[in-house]
């Protein structure tokens, strides 16, 4: 799903967000568990798909537009395929950095374009925001001011100056951000999580960089930045709203039609890494001043290219697991072992984590680690969901998809990540092939990227719970119901 596994824990909901930075947390929360009633109410129908209309300019820009008068708003978004998996360590940070100086000086303020004399009084709403493998800027506005944010993203995008004073008080914001981040002991867990699952390449996991990479930066790498990814045959413009595709096109075709196209692909010139299957399981105990007890267990799952029919299986199944009314969550939450669990899987191009989230107290740790696990082990029983289940999970997922609709704006973001992602065509044939999802699509799922697979084992809790609990590395890697599986054959 377009949604990653770093922690909100601070939410009893056990939600989970996208790693973001310099923006907000863009992605519609997570469709939360209906009532057990109501989820088994549900009946799986098929429902419309988004009606958006996409074209290519011959510079290769991508140009999306989705339609809809119900009010008179419209919101554009560049996206652009750039993030924390193109960086090598040397440059971990910069795609973010590169997004703040996106909405500073650029050639408009240099030639005095007209619009900006009075484009702070057009209730035009602007933001970005970094990803793994996006990075976006959106601007939202009332319909007639469409072309003048247009106007002020291709200035942006094409013409940026990168003053240098502007650049070091963005560095400064930017180091400020990683702070805040990094005073977060629930950060703690995801970064452990990201060094130890990719190992080899862990910059390509961490779209907020490290500050020793920031401070380092300079104007010069910026436009190393711009003269990779920030070129048409490497971006989409999005546009949602109060809009005709027509209009939109000839807009876009104006203002960026003589953007010149970059002469080869930056992904086949900078080609992204393989990151290696895990070795071995390994667990560890992250001690932070925290009350309760997190535990997260995390496998590489599947990547959008190489295994596409896993992705809408890992989407399917994560959604039966999240139903309060499923096995997993009566043997784990109704018993008492855990406040809150969640499975899920973040939908990538370039293998995509699954996590299964879990709070719980010292004195129930290793109990709870321990029945986590068991629950794992049964994940392909024949009887761990029913047929019903299966379908409303798939009903659910439509009816996620038709909320998340409902106000554009936000409906844009979703749009650009599943571009960049995944691609226009899996986006446009998402519901079908969720409809598709048969037990067998889920049984190869789980076989192949989860059950007996090397994974991390975590657990962050304080000094005193770490004594109290008895949890141990061993436990979080499940190696006792190993061994006794072992033992067993």
């Amino acid at each position: 799903m377009k949604r990653s596994l770093v922690l909100i824990l601070l939410f009893l909901s056990l939600t989970v967000n996208p790693a973001t930075f310099g923006g907000q947390r863009r992605v519609p929360p997570a469709q939360q568990a209906k009532p057990a009633a109501q989820a088994t109410a549900v009946a799986a129908v098929p429902q419309p798909q988004s009606k958006f209309v996409n074209r290519q300019l011959p510079n290769g820009l991508e140009m999306i537009v989705l339609e809809d008068h119900s009010i008179p708003l419209v919101t554009c978004e560049l996206a652009v395929r750039n993030g924390s998996f193109t960086e090598p360590p040397e440059l971990n940070g910069l795609s973010h950095l590169y997004e703040h100086m996106f909405f500073k000086a650029n050639r408009a303020a240099l030639t005095g374009e007209s619009y900006l004399n009075n484009i702070d009084q057009l209730g035009i709403i602007y933001n970005g925001q970094t990803q793994e493998e996006l990075v976006n800027y959106y601007f939202t506005t009332t319909s007639p001011n469409l072309a003048v944010a247009m106007r002020f993203m291709r200035d942006a995008v094409r013409y940026p100056l990168f003053d240098e004073r502007q650049f070091e008080q963005e560095r400064e914001v930017v180091i400020g951000e990683l702070d805040r981040h990094e005073s977060n002991p629930f950060g703690f867990l995801s970064l452990e999580m990201n060094n130890r699952l990719f190992y080899k390449y862990p910059s390509r996991k961490s779209p907020g960089g490290k500050k020793e990479t920031v401070r380092s930066a300079t104007t010069a790498m910026m436009r190393l930045i711009q003269g990779r990814y920030y070129v048409p045959n490497n971006s989409a413009i999005v546009v949602t709203g109060d809009v005709t595709p027509d209009a939109v096109f000839s807009l876009v075709q104006d203002l960026f039609g003589d953007w010149p196209r970059r002469e080869k692909d930056p992904f086949v010139e900078f080609p992204l890494v393989e990151h290696p299957p895990l070795v071995k399981s390994e667990g560890a105990i992250i001690k932070q001043p925290v009350q309760n007890v997190i535990i997260e267990l995390g496998w590489q799952g599947p990547s959008i290219g190489k295994d596409n029919p896993a992705t809408y299986a890992a989407d399917v199944f994560s959604f039966i697991l999240r139903q309060p009314n499923s096995r997993f969550q009566r043997a784990l939450v109704d018993t008492g072992l855990v406040t809150g669990v969640n499975l899920g899987y973040y939908t990538q191009r370039n293998v995509g984590p699954i996590s299964i989230i879990a709070q719980t107290t010292p004195e129930n740790a290793r109990a709870a680690t321990r029945a986590i696990y068991n629950e794992v082990a049964h994940f392909n029983d024949r009887d761990y969901f029913t047929d019903e289940q299966l379908e409303t999970a798939k009903a659910l997922l439509e009816a996620d998809d038709l909320f998340s609709r409902e106000k554009a704006s936000d409906y844009t973001h979703t749009i650009s990540f599943w571009w960049a992602s995944t691609g226009i065509d899996y986006f446009r044939g998402y519901l079908g092939n969720l409809r598709r999802t048969s037990r067998a699509d889920i049984n190869r799922y789980v076989t192949t990227y989860i059950q007996g697979k090397p994974h991390v084992g975590l657990a962050l809790l304080s000094e005193d719970a770490a004594k109290s609990s008895q949890l141990t590395p061993e436990d979080l890697i499940g190696a006792e119901k190993a061994n006794a599986a072992t033992a067993r054959h």
